[in-house]
């Protein structure tokens, strides 16, 4: 039998710009196509899209699907992944397009091309590519993001994708129960740290925003635009938060979106009422009132590297009884961690000390490293493990774990590894 080979063309010992190739004699598809977003982004390895017979997409984040329309330059590859995945990849991307500054090898036209070529799949449900089987399976990490199970050449592959096995306010977190498999690629983003206990966490923020704004402060919290802002506000709801939510950017079509694709979500109904509960801000004239009033603001972007966020912080910031509430995972170097680290911020132009309150709140929407370490535990099968999407020294650590307490085979790939099956 011919060997199955996996291709490592990205997100090997870093987070972002994720790729991976899974190629029999016959047939050759990409897993995801992302971005790494510093000044300017950084690409995969390329892979000749005539070779490549289609594109599975886990979920919408760019550093997951940023590079994709790529593929719909002179060609039209088959997308699978499922409509909700690919509504809000499709208002990430025209953002990423909106936002870039520099050079992208792909236009606004490249990503509609994309979108028509999505071939819509359900959970659970076998596909075929050439001769490969896979089905997408929930990974509770945003709504509509899969793990993929791949089946070909006799051989069962687990990819993973970003996942979380915790249940949130908005999605059931992902089961991992697979047995017989033959290779796993799993993430490692927390490899090193575990979240604090969900609920536990949740009362916390509820009650410091309740706090501020009781007296008379203003509560700004950054959230990615996809996920951690719809969390936040049924976190809010459910436990009864009496004052305005205010929602802004990208975070109201992203909400608008999900309502309609209610079946992926934990709790609808919860859904439901916080979204009707939710104050939209149209323009500037209600951001304005809203920097004014004591409320809870969700407003992209999650790390304040744009979008209103950055508008509201030079406002909330100015301020000793507001606080601002990061919410989200602070990349190294971007305004969110410097504002954590440091305590300033860009106001008017000038880096300067913010006197709102800022803390941080771990709502991730990965698995922290028991989870990682307990989804490894209850995989089936002998499987070779390849340890990927990880930062400063996580996938090397992961995978040493791996191998020295379950005695599996695990590496951690780099970019341009190809590895046989």
């Amino acid at each position: 039998m011919t060997p199955l080979q996996v291709g490592f063309l990205g997100g090997t010992r870093e987070v972002g710009r994720i790729a991976i190739t899974v190629k029999t004699e016959k047939t050759q598809v990409l897993l995801d196509y992302g971005v790494m977003l510093n000044h300017k982004p950084g690409f995969p390895m390329h892979v000749p899209p005539k070779d490549v017979d289609a594109v599975i997409l886990t979920h919408s984040h760019l550093d997951h699907s940023g590079a994709v329309p790529i593929f719909y330059i002179h060609e039209r590859k088959p997308l699978y992944t499922n409509k909700l995945n690919l509504e809000l990849t499709q208002i990430l991307i025209a953002d990423f397009i909106h936002l870039s500054s520099y050079y992208l090898p792909f236009e606004y036209l490249e990503l509609k091309t994309m979108t028509r070529s999505n071939k819509h799949v359900d959970y659970n449900t076998k596909e075929q590519i050439g001769d490969i089987n896979f089905q997408l399976v929930n990974a509770g990490h945003t709504p509509g993001s899969a793990s993929i199970l791949i089946e070909a050449e006799g051989k069962r592959i687990l990819y993973t994708g970003d996942f979380n096995t915790t249940d949130t306010r908005l999605l059931e977190g992902a089961k991992m129960q697979y047995d017989d498999l033959d290779a796993v690629i799993i993430e490692s983003t927390y490899a090193n740290e575990d979240h604090t206990e969900r609920l536990e966490l949740e009362k916390r923020f509820v009650d410091e925003t309740t706090d501020i704004v009781e007296k008379g402060g203003t509560v700004l919290v950054p959230a990615f635009g996809v996920g951690r802002s719809q969390e936040i506000a049924c976190v809010l709801t459910a436990h009864h938060f009496e004052y305005p939510i205010f929602m802004d950017g990208m975070a109201r079509e992203a909400s608008r979106i999900i309502l309609n694709y209610k079946e992926f979500l934990r709790d609808p109904k919860l859904f439901n009422d916080t979204m009707h509960t939710v104050e939209w801000i149209e323009g500037w004239r209600d951001r304005r009132k809203a920097t004014k009033t004591p409320c809870a603001i969700i407003s992209p972007a999650g790390m304040l590297k744009g979008g209103p966020a950055v508008f509201y912080t030079s406002k909330i910031g100015k301020k000793a009884h507001n606080a601002i509430f990061l919410v989200s995972y602070q990349i190294p170097g971007t305004p969110g961690k410097e504002l954590l680290e440091k305590g300033v911020c860009l106001i008017d132009g000038k880096m300067r000390k913010v006197k709102a309150r800022v803390q941080h709140f771990d709502f991730s929407s990965h698995c922290g490293a028991t989870q990682l370490k307990e989804a490894v535990k209850e995989l089936g099968g002998n499987p070779k493990v390849f340890v990927v999407h990880g930062a400063e020294g996580n996938c090397e650590l992961f995978a040493k774990w791996i191998k020295n307490e379950l005695g599996l085979e695990a590496t951690a790939p780099r970019v341009g590894d190809i590895v046989k099956l």
